[in-house]
C-alpha cells in the first residue's frame, strides 16, 4: 500500500510516515518546508511544494499511480500565532485545503484522512468530549479546522471522495526510535517550555491559573505522538469498513499543567520551579477526549504514558541539534 502524506516533513506527519514504513506502507511525502524539515524526509520519496499547487499534485499521482489514500497533515498550528495572523491561518489551512481536495478529486482519489483537532469541541462540565459533543472552536486555529471539516462534509456529500477526520489534542514525545521529533528548538507548548526551563535552570511559567479545573490550570489530553501515528495507520487499514467520518484520538484522561509539571519532575534528575502568569491569547481551559469509538472501530488505544512522552521528548531534545541543520523551521 502507498499513501501520500501532506506535511509529511513536519513533527506529526513525519512520525506518521515512520509508523507507515514500520507497518509495510510506503509513504510519499509532500511538504513545502515552511514548518517541516528536509531532514525528516530523508530516505523517503519526497516532493517539495505546496498542497495548492495543482500541476505538482498531478505530477505526484502521475508518477505514483498506486497511491491508495491521502493523509492530510499540512497546516499551521500555533494558537497565539493564529490570533495574531488569522488571514494567514485561514489561507494556509482552509483555502489551500480546498484547492488540495479539488486536485484530489480531479485525479480520481477517493480516500483522505484529515488530521484534525479536538480543540473544535465545546467541553462538558467534566472537561470531557466525545464525537457527539457540540462544536465551539475558541481560536482562529481551531476555527480553521472546524471550517475544513464542514467544507469536507459538503464536498464528500456531492463528490466521489470520502474524508475521515481524526480529532486529537496535544501530541508529546518523539518517535521512540528517535528518527524524528519536534523540529523547533524552542517550541511554544507547555512541555517544550518546561524543557527550556529545565535546560536554562529558570522557572517554568504556568500561563493561566484560574481556569475551572481541579487546580486552576489548563487541562489537556497529552497523547504520545507515536500513539497518534499508529492510530492513523489503523485508520488507513480499516478505512473502507468504517461507518463514521469522525473519530477522536486521546488517552481518555486529562492532565492539568500542574500535573504535567509533577510528571516532568518525576522524570528529570533536577526538578523545575514554577511561577504563575496570565493566560495567553487564544488559551482555553481545555478538555480531554474519550476514545471508546477509536478502540471499537480501529482496535486502537493509547499505550504510552505521559511520563514516557516526557522522557522521549527529553531524549529528542538532547539529540535534536545533531540531527537537524542549525536553521530552525517554524512550529
Amino acid at each position: 500500500m502507498r499513501v501520500l502524506i501532506t506535511g509529511g516533513a513536519g513533527y506529526i506527519g513525519s512520525t506518521i510516515a515512520s509508523a507507515c514504513l514500520d507497518a509495510g506502507i510506503d509513504p510519499v511525502i509532500l511538504d513545502n518546508l515552511v514548518t517541516g524539515r528536509r531532514e525528516f524526509a530523508e530516505g523517503r520519496l519526497f516532493y517539495e511544494g505546496d498542497i495548492s499547487d495543482g500541476p505538482l499534485i498531478d505530477k505526484i499521482f502521475a508518477e505514483n499511480p498506486d497511491i491508495e489514500a491521502v493523509i492530510h497533515c499540512a497546516a499551521l498550528i500555533v494558537v497565539p500565532d493564529s490570533v495574531a495572523d488569522p488571514i494567514g491561518y485561514y489561507r494556509a489551512n482552509v483555502t489551500k485545503s480546498l484547492e488540495f481536495v479539488d486536485h484530489l478529486i480531479r485525479n480520481g482519489r477517493t480516500r483522505m484522512i484529515f488530521s484534525s483537532s479536538a480543540s473544535i469541541y465545546q467541553a462538558g462540565p467534566d472537561h470531557t468530549v466525545t464525537e457527539e459533543s457540540p462544536l465551539d472552536p475558541q481560536s482562529p486555529y481551531a476555527r480553521t479546522k472546524a471550517v475544513c471539516e464542514g467544507m469536507f462534509a459538503d464536498i464528500s456529500a456531492s463528490r466521489p471522495i470520502r474524508i475521515l477526520s481524526l480529532r486529537y489534542f496535544n501530541p508529546i514525545g518523539a518517535d521512540p526510535q528517535m528518527r524524528t521529533g519536534l523540529q523547533l528548538r524552542r517550541p511554544s507548548h507547555a512541555l517544550g517550555k518546561m524543557i527550556e526551563a529545565y535546560e536554562e535552570r529558570v522557572p517554568f511559567r504556568i500561563t493561566g491559573t484560574d481556569w475551572p479545573t481541579s487546580d486552576g490550570t489548563g487541562i489537556r489530553d497529552y497523547i504520545h505522538v507515536w500513539d497518534l501515528a499508529t492510530a492513523h495507520v489503523a485508520a488507513l487499514r480499516r478505512f473502507d469498513e468504517l461507518d463514521t467520518d469522525v473519530i477522536n484520538l486521546g488517552t481518555g484522561a486529562g492532565t492539568t499543567v500542574r500535573e504535567l509539571v509533577d510528571a516532568f519532575n518525576r522524570v528529570v534528575d533536577r526538578p523545575i520551579e514554577v511561577v504563575e502568569a496570565p493566560a495567553r491569547p487564544g488559551d482555553v481551559a481545555g478538555a480531554y477526549t474519550r476514545s471508546d469509538l477509536a478502540h471499537r472501530l480501529l482496535g486502537w488505544q493509547a499505550r504510552y504514558s505521559v511520563e514516557e512522552g516526557i522522557r522521549h521528548s527529553l531524549e529528542w531534545a538532547a539529540l535534536r541539534d545533531s540531527r537537524l541543520e542549525p536553521a530552525d523551521g517554524a512550529a
